[in-house]
């Protein structure tokens, strides 16, 4: 039988090698299991109704079964929508709304969604009785995956992504990782997000390596599972805000981690100072860039030399991933000179469930995708990103977006007109910040601002700070100067 994809070849060419360990139960899956249970997976979502095109979600902490779920789908022909369990239960009602999923799954955080749905464990029965489906021919240009990103707006879009993108991001990521069948991944990156379901564990894979799923990070419980030499985990991946909450523990111990190829970090800015703590302890620290529309797209060189001349920079691109720096008018920037990022190559996704004009609007007319992101290359072809061309920050490695705050707020009978910008934070890379002006004869404070907005958003989306103002500044024609009001919080923080 012809394998359908990188698993069923593995279990062809290394069936009793370790695949795949779920940390929380201790279950584990050679890649002939791994395979097995694959095949198996698609019978039942077969059975349930499943079908080419339709969507299956879920609403879960990690474990291997959603890797498994989703490689099921891809078989099918199916697409796996990841649901992110930190959203409130309207935003998660609203994601559900939109991705029309023929089927959805998960645990505890079905009911405290408010969610009708299948349990993880009553399927995860299923699927261990059933007999495994013989495999066919897959599509690998139909979409097998939806992600959910919100946009400018704050509307949230999901973008679909084939076998074929993802198959780019696990090369990609691959190459710059270093990536072999002897690598071990250690994942608790949440798989609702790109890092989590596709980077941490695609590559490995790809080449025969194992993933051990974790069910979240907790810093004091990653920390000693990265020096466990029995364990001999090789890769980890996180965004910055992660990685500096593992060097703060009091356990902390660098050569207990000298069997990592690195720690690898991406979602948000990595500040070049934290990066060069890592590497005087001896762990290189290398930075990237991605998307969820694109994967993989940068990444440094796993060389602490290298790391160290260009420390905070994303890196470099793969050779398959082809980038423009251009102007406001789309011209080519010249190095040094900073512009918006495009994109082109297989990573990049098919485009935006549901929402044609949006999708048309992010490629130009000769198919390179705005990333929205500025960012600036030196000669040599190492990028930086210096801003994002929208007002969106990331907080936590989670993109926020103010316009989405704002409109929560439009309904609050003391404010008459809001802004949210987001500023430094040394936790948390940046948090939002609410500038604020009442209606006359009206006070508000933080706590009010919070209980308005608790049930409406998720908690990494509320603002940290409120600062009252007579006025909010203004451009000639009306615009809110988001600019002005960063500077000024930016420069009272300092």
């Amino acid at each position: 039988m012809t394998p359908t994809d990188h698993v069923a070849l593995q279990a062809r060419l290394q069936p009793d090698r370790p695949a795949a360990v779920d940390l929380a139960s201790g279950r584990s899956w050679t890649y002939a299991e791994l395979d097995d249970a694959i095949a198996r997976a698609v019978r039942v979502l077969r059975q349930r109704g499943l079908g080419e095109g339709d969507r299956f979600a879920t609403l879960a902490r990690n474990r291997v079964l959603l890797a498994v779920l989703h490689l099921a789908c891809a078989r099918l022909g199916a697409m796996f929508v990841p649901l992110n369990w930190r959203l409130s239960p309207a935003e998660v009602a609203s994601l559900v709304e939109d991705a029309a999923p023929a089927l959805i799954v998960g645990d505890g955080f079905l009911a405290a969604a408010g969610l009708q749905g299948l349990d993880l464990d009553v399927l995860q029965a299923e699927i261990d009785a059933a007999e495994p489906e013989a495999a066919g021919p897959a599509d690998r240009e139909r979409p097998s995956l939806i992600l959910y990103t919100s946009g400018t707006s704050g509307r949230p879009k999901g973008a679909m992504l084939s076998e074929r993108n993802l198959d780019q991001t696990a090369i990609n990521f691959g190459r710059l990782g270093k990536v072999t069948h002897e690598s071990v991944f250690l994942v608790d990156a949440p798989m609702f997000h790109i890092i989590g379901l596709i980077t941490s564990i695609r590559p490995v894979l790809m080449h025969g390596g194992t993933i051990l799923v974790s069910d979240g990070f907790e810093p004091s419980r990653t920390l000693a599972r990265l020096g466990d030499p029995k364990l001999g985990v090789t890769h980890y991946f996180c965004v910055p805000q992660m990685a500096a909450m593992l060097r703060a523990q009091p356990a902390f111990d660098a050569s207990a981690l000298k069997r990592l190829t690195a720690i690898f970090t991406g979602g948000a800015p990595h500040p070049a100072s934290d990066i060069r703590a890592w590497l005087a302890q001896g762990i290189p620290v290398v930075d990237g860039y991605g998307m969820s529309e694109a994967g993989t797209v940068f990444g440094m060189p796993a060389d602490p030399v290298l790391i160290d001349g260009r420390a905070g920079s994303a890196g470099l691109p793969m050779p398959a991933v082809f980038t423009r720096i251009v102007d406001d008018q789309d011209n080519d920037c010249p190095a040094g000179v900073p512009g918006e990022l495009l994109l082109k190559g297989d990573n990049v996704f098919l485009g935006y469930w549901r929402r044609s004009d949006e999708t048309a609007r992010a490629f130009t007319a000769d198919g390179w995708f705005r990333t929205g992101d500025i960012a600036v290359a030196d000669a040599e072809g190492y990028h930086w990103l210096v801003d994002r061309k929208k007002d969106m920050f990331i907080s936590g490695g989670e993109n926020v977006y103010p316009a989405e705050i704002e409109a929560a707020l439009a309904d609050h009978p003391t404010i008459l007109e809001c802004a949210v910008v987001g500023v430094p934070d040394p936790q948390w890379g940046e948090v939002g910040h609410l500038v604020a002006t009442c209606r006359e004869g009206t006070a508000l404070d933080l706590a009010e601002v919070l209980a308005h907005l608790e049930s409406r958003l998720a908690r990494y989306k509320l603002p940290k700070g409120l600062t009252l103002v007579s006025a909010l500044p203004r451009t000639a024609s009306g615009k809110i100067l988001k600019t002005v009001l960063r500077e000024r919080l930016t420069a009272e923080r300092a």
